[in-house]
């Protein structure tokens, strides 16, 4: 018998009991062969840090993170990657055979990389992007479409002071309009992305006008509960490509799982059929 620690990776929020991660992880350690567990644990504001720095000792390789951890994990990592600092926020820890503790973003690469399977005639020099949200997610998604090279980024916010600092943040080429004026934006996007809650199960719907989505536009939502939202549904109405947002937590995974457990997992059909089992 091998002596070696079998590795160990989880998932951390509150709640947790809806992540799709664990099914995602671990039907890859299946398809591969490889030893190892993942696990959802929720834990308590008051225990974060604490739970944290013994998860190495433990036999933990990382985790990720989640809601509503992703801001205040950074101040318990020794290294942050450059993509990380620029969102403010990290969803993967990986636990270093130091004992260092690196913070990661993987959401921007899930996002583009869901972008080119699902959509692949899109390119970023087509033109401009509108992205309804300014959280964490939207942050991820300006960074990572900012780094591909599209021309022009147009947020709405249902809090405009919050649109204001990403554009502070991310410079000239992203610019803001009112929520009230965001049905108005939407004829001469290449690209929509919803990053907010809105449309998610349990949560309000999307008010926003969509009778400016034109053919060929393509359209994603980042809320995977339920898979096709009313955004959705309608951007399909009207002949766009749409992608939902189960596609962008698939691909998020890729990295982590490829640094924990040493293979770089493929997203396909089997992929998906896990992670909705």
């Amino acid at each position: 018998m091998s002596d070696e620690k079998i590795p160990l990776a989880a998932v951390i929020g509150s709640p947790i009991a809806h992540s799709r991660s664990p099914k995602l992880h671990n039907y890859w350690l299946s398809v591969y062969g490889l030893r190892g567990h993942y696990i959802p644990m929720d834990i308590a504001p008051e225990d974060l840090e604490r739970v944290i720095r013994i998860m190495p000792t433990m036999g933990f390789v990382g985790c990720n993170i989640t809601i509503p951890y992703k801001e205040k994990v950074m101040a318990l990592a020794d290294q942050i990657t450059d993509r990380a600092t620029l969102i403010g926020a990290a969803n993967t820890l990986i636990f270093r055979r130091d004992g260092r503790i690196m913070a990661d973003n993987t959401d921007g690469y899930g996002f583009i990389e869901n972008l080119r399977q699902g959509a692949p005639t899109w390119k970023a020099s087509q033109g401009k992007a509108v992205v309804f949200g300014a959280g964490g997610a939207a942050r991820a998604v300006v960074a990572a479409l900012a780094d591909a090279g599209v021309p022009e980024i147009v947020i709405t916010n249902r809090t405009r002071v919050r649109a204001d600092k990403l554009k502070e943040d991310f410079g000239k080429r992203v610019s803001v309009v009112d929520w009230v004026q965001a049905g108005n934006i939407l004829e001469e996007a290449a690209l929509v992305v919803n990053t907010t809650s809105l449309g998610m199960t349990g949560k309000p719907e999307m008010r926003v006008p969509l009778d400016g989505l034109q053919k060929g536009t393509v359209v994603t939502d980042l809320v995977y509960e339920p898979l096709q939202t009313r955004l959705l549904r309608e951007a399909e109405d009207a002949g766009c490509i749409t992608l939902d947002g189960l596609g962008m937590l698939l691909h998020q995974a890729v990295p982590c799982f490829e640094r924990w457990f040493g293979q770089r997992p493929e997203v396909d059909t089997g992929t998906r059929a896990a992670a909705l089992r």
